[in-house]
C-alpha cells in the first residue's frame, strides 16, 4: 500500500517529467517537482518544515543549473510556501547567490510569494536547555531535493529543507550552501543532498562528488566513496540524488531509509524508501 510520501512523491515525479517532456529546461523541472514536496505538508520543507526551538519556522533552499553554473539560495527564510521558488528568483533577479534572515523574507514577499498562514507566535527559550538538546540531537530531518536532465543536455539540482529537530533560532545547513547540499555542472552533473547538514558542509559533499563524476567515476562510485568519507571522517550521516549529463543516476545514502524516486516516462515512477 502506498504511503501518502509515496503518492506525493510519484506526483512530484510526473510534474517534473512532464515539464521536460514538453520541452521545459532541467532548473523549471527541478522547481516545480519541489513545489509539490513543499506545499504537500508531508515533508521537512515548506508547508511540513520544522519549528526552530523560539517556535519559529525557518526554511532553507537552493537552486542550480549546470550550463552557465548560475545558482540561487535562501537561508532562515519565513512564511512562505515555496522557499525553492524565492531561491530561483535570487538567481533570476540578483546579482547575489545567497539572500538570508528576514531581508530574504522581504524579498520574496516583494514578489509577492504565497504565504504559509500564521501559526505560531515566536516564544522565549533557555539557552542552557536549548544547548542540551541540540547536543543530543541527531534525529528526523528530511530535505526534499531533486535533479533532472533536459533535452539540451543540461543538468539542474535543487534542494528545499525546514532543517532538523530542537534548532537554534539561525541555524543554517547544507541546503542553501552551494557545493554542500546541491550542485551542478554540465562537465560533471547534478546532485542533491538530504542529511545531516553539519557533516555535508565539513565535507562540502556535493561539490566532492561532481569532482569525482568529472574525473570519470560512475554516479555509484562517487557516491559511495564520498559517503564512506563522510562516515569514516565525521560520523556524518546522508543520502544523495546524482544524474550526469549522460542520463546516468544513482541514489544513495548512508541512513537506514531514504524514501526517494525516479522516472523516465515510462511504467509508472519508481518509489522505494531504501536504495543500496
Amino acid at each position: 500500500m502506498t504511503s501518502p510520501q509515496g503518492a506525493c512523491l510519484r506526483a512530484a515525479l510526473q510534474v517534473g517529467y512532464h515539464l521536460l517532456d514538453r520541452g521545459s529546461s532541467a532548473l523549471v523541472a527541478v522547481e516545480q517537482a519541489i513545489r509539490v514536496l513543499e506545499r504537500s505538508g508531508l515533508f521537512n520543507a515548506g508547508t511540513g518544515a520544522h519549528l526552530q526551538l523560539d517556535g519559529v519556522r525557518r526554511m532553507d533552499a537552493s537552486i542550480m543549473e549546470g550550463h552557465s553554473l548560475c545558482a540561487g539560495a535562501v537561508a532562515s527564510i519565513e512564511g512562505i510556501v515555496h522557499p525553492i521558488t524565492a531561491a530561483h528568483l535570487v538567481m533570476e533577479h540578483t546579482p547575489h547567490v545567497l539572500l538570508a534572515g528576514p531581508m530574504a523574507t522581504k524579498f520574496a514577499r516583494h514578489f509577492k510569494m504565497e504565504r504559509q498562514p500564521f501559526t505560531r507566535r515566536p516564544r522565549r527559550f533557555s539557552y542552557d536547555t536549548a544547548l542540551r538538546k541540540t547536543a543530543h540531537n541527531r534525529d528526523r530531518h528530511g530535505t526534499v531535493g531533486a535533479v533532472a536532465l533536459d533535452r539540451f543536455g543540461t543538468v539542474a539540482a535543487g534542494a528545499s529543507t525546514g532543517g532538523i529537530d530542537c534548532m537554534l533560532p539561525g541555524r543554517v545547513g547544507d541546503t542553501p550552501i552551494i557545493g554542500c547540499g546541491v550542485y551542478a555542472d554540465n562537465e560533471a552533473g547534478a546532485v542533491s543532498m538530504t542529511g545531516l547538514g553539519e557533516g555535508i558542509i565539513r565535507l562540502a559533499v556535493a561539490k566532492s562528488i561532481c569532482d569525482l563524476l568529472e574525473r570519470g567515476k560512475t554516479p555509484a562510485m562517487a557516491a559511495r566513496l564520498v559517503l564512506q568519507k563522510l562516515v569514516a571522517r565525521i560520523h556524518g550521516a546522508a543520502g544523495c540524488l546524482v544524474l550526469t549529463p549522460q542520463g546516468r543516476f544513482t541514489i544513495r545514502h548512508s541512513t537506514p531509509h531514504m524514501m526517494a524516486g525516479y522516472w523516465a516516462g515510462r511504467g509508472i515512477p519508481v518509489v522505494n524508501d531504501t536504495f543500496r
